[in-house]
C-alpha cells in the first residue's frame, strides 16, 4: 500500500503576518494618493478662480489712454459714414490714424474692438460712440499699428455722430 506523504503548506508567521500587514500598507498609500490629488485638484481650482479675479481686477484697475489712436472701418456700406464717424472722434481727442472700408459690407451692429488689451479704450469709444457695452470686444493684434478699431454697422444712425445732426 502505498502511503501518500502529505505536503506541509508553508504558512509560516511571516506568510500570516505578511498579507495584513501588505493590505495595510496599500490602504495608506492609497489614501496618501487619494489625498494628494484632492490638494491638487483644490489648488487648481483656487488658482484658476483667483486668476479670474485678478483679470477682473485689472480691466477696472485700467485707465484709457490720453492718446487713443484708432482706425473706422465702413462695414455697413453706405457713403461718407466713416468720415462723419472721423471728424466726430477727432472733435473728441481720439487720433484716427486710418478710415476705409471693412471687408465686407454686413455688419449688423457696430463693434469697437481693442487691439492691444486695455479694453478701458474701446469702452471710452464705446461710451463717446453710444455703442453698447457688449460691442466693445477684445482682440488683440500686433499686426496692428492702433488702440482700437471700430467697425460700423447698420446701426449707424443710432450712434452719436449721427444722432447729433
Amino acid at each position: 500500500m502505498t502511503t501518500k506523504k502529505q505536503k506541509k503548506t508553508n504558512t509560516t508567521q511571516n506568510g500570516l503576518v505578511n498579507a495584513p500587514i501588505n493590505n495595510y500598507m496599500l490602504n495608506i498609500l492609497i489614501f496618501l494618493l487619494f489625498t494628494v490629488i484632492i490638494y491638487l485638484g483644490y489648488s487648481l481650482f483656487i488658482k484658476l478662480s483667483n486668476n479670474e479675479k485678478n483679470e477682473i481686477e485689472i480691466r477696472k484697475a485700467q485707465k484709457p489712454a490720453e492718446i487713443i489712436q484708432l482706425e473706422v472701418l465702413n462695414g455697413c456700406g453706405v457713403s461718407g459714414v466713416a468720415d462723419r464717424f472721423t471728424d466726430f472722434l477727432r472733435a473728441n481727442d481720439i487720433d484716427v490714424v486710418k478710415t476705409g472700408n471693412y471687408i465686407q459690407f454686413d455688419i449688423d451692429e457696430t463693434i469697437v474692438i481693442d487691439r492691444i488689451g486695455n479694453k478701458s479704450n474701446a469702452l471710452y469709444v464705446a461710451n463717446l460712440l453710444n455703442v453698447k457695452e457688449g460691442n466693445a470686444i477684445t482682440q488683440i493684434n500686433n499686426d496692428y499699428f492702433v488702440d482700437v478699431t471700430v467697425i460700423i454697422g447698420r446701426n449707424y444712425f443710432k450712434q452719436s455722430p449721427i444722432k447729433k445732426d
